[in-house]
């Protein structure tokens, strides 16, 4: 031990570095409006290869980049633009989590099993509804729950998308449940009431939810309809788009390549936690379907700063593999100018089926990600549905 301090005093390193090993996962936190919410992080490798990920249930969201150099961890997260500074110490790590302008403390220990409640616990699983009267016009969102004993997980289902997935367990009369995965810290109690209901406290925010045979039962308000939610003023119009891709090339509805095609035409920005869920999904869409006549172009819509410089957007398109072109439209309040034709389009993301006449034939609204189960397999089945019949029709008609 004596040997290890002299040859750290040497290098100028600190003792805690060398004796404090990263490897393996952790429990942290970050402070968001005064409120900590507790997720799970994981770290591998050392010095000038750190690797690091959030989770999105058994999802890794990974780091882009990363160092430990004297006893100092930077993370960089470049498709979030953010990073993760902490220092090492006394085997904790304590820092900073965000961007510019938005940083959430962070605290991180090594990973030991929680403790959970045992005896009498309350079961909340299945499919609810959450009573809301939102600023997209809806009046329900999903709640979706698992439960094994007193652990639980849910997610939260809104037309534009849901929370990722919340984890937690029973305690203290109530289900605590949580999530961060670089993005959307979400902290949320689910606690059974004595008439059936569950009281949500949502990131502080209180609501009701109850379950979905009460809620059809009593004829309330059920969630948007994500096929319905936004829709199209003249079905006859032609859905008309140009702007450069990240190269700066114009690329136009017009082109060559587009005509007597499919095309899903994803409207979204890098900064859209939902829209990373999307992301994916559609590029294994667009290699599954091109031969078959499909195209997908991305229309995203960037803060002015990513707009002179889309550093974020690129890093978004990297990290996804993103082989379809995905053009710079403007930033966020544009949209409806930049897409008038849509009737009710405010939410993210948002996708328009056009068919081989150029025409939209559908819209979906938001993207329920894996963690929505049962409602995420139902949204793909839509989708494909829709896309199936698509491709399917006439193309010497279409042309």
């Amino acid at each position: 031990m004596k040997l290890a301090t002299l040859a750290a005093a040497i290098l100028g390193l600190s003792t805690a570095a060398i004796a404090q090993p990263l490897e393996g996962l952790w429990t942290a936190t970050v402070t968001v409006n005064n409120q900590e919410v507790p997720f799970r992080i994981g770290f591998s490798g050392d010095g000038s290869n750190v690797k690091g990920w959030f989770f999105n249930g058994d999802e890794k969201v990974p780091s882009t980049g990363g160092t430990l150099e004297n006893g100092v961890l930077t993370l960089r997260f470049d498709h979030y633009a953010t990073k993760l500074q902490a220092k090492l110490r006394n085997g904790m790590l304590d820092g900073t989590y965000g961007k510019e302008g938005r940083q959430y403390a962070f605290h991180a220990a090594p990973y030991n099993a929680d403790s959970v409640a045992h005896g009498s616990v309350p079961a909340i699983a299945g499919l609810w509804e959450i009573e809301v009267n939102s600023p997209k016009g809806e009046k329900a969102w999903h709640l979706i729950v698992t439960q094994h004993g007193a652990e639980v997980s849910a997610t939260v289902l809104r037309v534009d998308g849901d929370t990722g997935l919340l984890t937690g367990s029973y305690r203290d009369g109530k289900f605590i449940v949580s999530h961060f995965s670089g993005a959307r810290p979400n902290l949320t109690t689910l606690a059974l009431a004595a008439d059936g209901t569950l009281a949500v406290v949502q990131n502080g925010k209180e609501l009701t939810a109850v379950r979905s045979t009460e809620a059809r039962a009593k004829g309330l308000p059920a969630p948007d309809d994500p096929m319905r939610h936004t829709t199209i003023k003249d079905p006859n119009a032609q859905f008309q788009f140009s702007f450069p891709d990240l190269n700066g090339r114009l690329i136009s509805n017009t082109d060559a390549r587009f005509r007597g095609k499919v095309i899903l035409v994803a409207i979204g920005g890098s900064w859209c936690p939902n829209c990373h869920d999307e992301a994916p999904y559609l590029e294994a869409l667009y290699r599954r379907y091109r031969q078959a006549g499909l195209e997908v172009v991305g229309l995203s819509f960037e803060e002015g700063d990513q707009l002179k410089d889309p550093a974020r957007l690129r890093a978004f398109v990297k990290q996804y593999g993103i082989e379809y072109p995905v053009l710079l439209a403007g930033e966020p309040s544009d949209l409806n100018a930049k897409v008038p034709g849509a009737v009710n389009l405010n939410a993210w993301p948002t996708t328009f089926f056009i068919g081989r006449d150029g025409r939209v034939r559908a819209i979906h609204t938001g993207f329920a990600g894996n963690a929505s189960g049962e409602l995420h397999d139902d949204m793909v089945k839509e989708i494909e549905g829709a896309l199936a019949g698509l491709l399917a029709e006439n193309t010497t008609a279409a042309k």
